[in-house]
């Protein structure tokens, strides 16, 4: 299927629903996905951002300045998936208890408010990874995934949004928060605190891909190898180590094998 061909079949899908919630966390993907959807359905659109403490201060400002830029609305929805011991017990299904969480009050929210379906922006190159998540929006009724449903890759959704003139075609891919944690170290807010600040400090000296893999005392800092010179320079070591000591590690240690998506599922692939 062409470009041209998957764009029109996810105006087709598009159409069919009449009504939607887009969870937007202000990514390539859901962005895309709110654009296209607001092309073909107006203001029956709307966008839906799940708000927890998994959520990066950076991640918060993005969103919010993404809607308005697009002309959307836009709400906050709080969930609970910290109340759910299944979750914070951060075991290999995490992702699937927190998105059956997180999409089940999206789409209870949607449906309160007259939205027909919840839409969520999973694509092909998702199906690569460990992703137990996608599972729950099997499981769940009033949820889809169309740019999934119509084949998109991560690429042909990248290509359409600077076609488009999405100020995130080249954004880096994201994750939440706790994808920084080694499986068993048990979720709690101060600990989702500890990695958004330690990765804030990073991001001081290194403008890629930033991840702070929490390890309990250990840090694993990953950036792009590109970007060893800038935190092995002396004054940024020393800012670096005692920022992150300061907010709870012993140890501070850099990934040589730099920045990688997923790391933490090494051992379960």
């Amino acid at each position: 299927m062409t470009l041209g061909e998957k764009l029109n079949r996810l105006t087709e899908l598009l159409l069919a629903m009449n009504s939607i919630a887009v969870a937007f966390s202000g990514g390539v993907d859901s962005t895309f996905l709110a654009r296209a959807a607001q092309r073909v359905l107006g203001d029956r659109v709307i966008l839906v951002t799940a708000s927890s403490d998994s959520s990066s201060e950076s991640e918060i400002a993005a969103a919010n300045e993404l809607a308005l830029l697009m002309g959307i609305s836009h709400v906050w929805l709080a969930t609970a998936e910290f109340s759910n011991p299944l979750f914070t017990a951060n075991t290999a299904e995490r992702c699937y208890y927190c998105k059956r969480d997180r999409f089940g009050a999206l789409i209870a929210w949607a449906k309160e408010n007259g939205y027909a379906w919840v839409v969520e922006g999973s694509n092909v190159d998702d199906t690569a990874d460990y992703r137990p998540g996608m599972r729950a929006v099997k499981e769940l009724s009033g949820i889809k995934s169309p740019l999934l449903e119509v084949g998109f890759t991560k690429q042909e959704i990248r290509n359409l949004s600077q076609e488009w003139g999405l100020p995130t075609w080249n954004k880096p891919s994201a994750a939440c928060l706790v994808s920084r944690l080694a499986y068993g170290i048990r979720i709690t807010p101060e600990v989702m605190h500890q990695v958004d600040l330690a990765e804030s400090l990073i991001r001081q000296f290194c403008q890629g891909q930033v991840r702070v893999r929490h390890h309990g005392s250990i840090a694993r800092v990953e950036v792009s190898p590109a970007e060893f010179p800038k935190i092995f320079q002396s004054q940024a070591a020393e800012v670096i180590v005692n920022g992150l000591k300061k907010i709870g590690f012993t140890y501070v240690t850099i990934d040589l094998l730099g920045y990688s998506t997923g790391s933490m599922n090494a051992e379960l692939l």
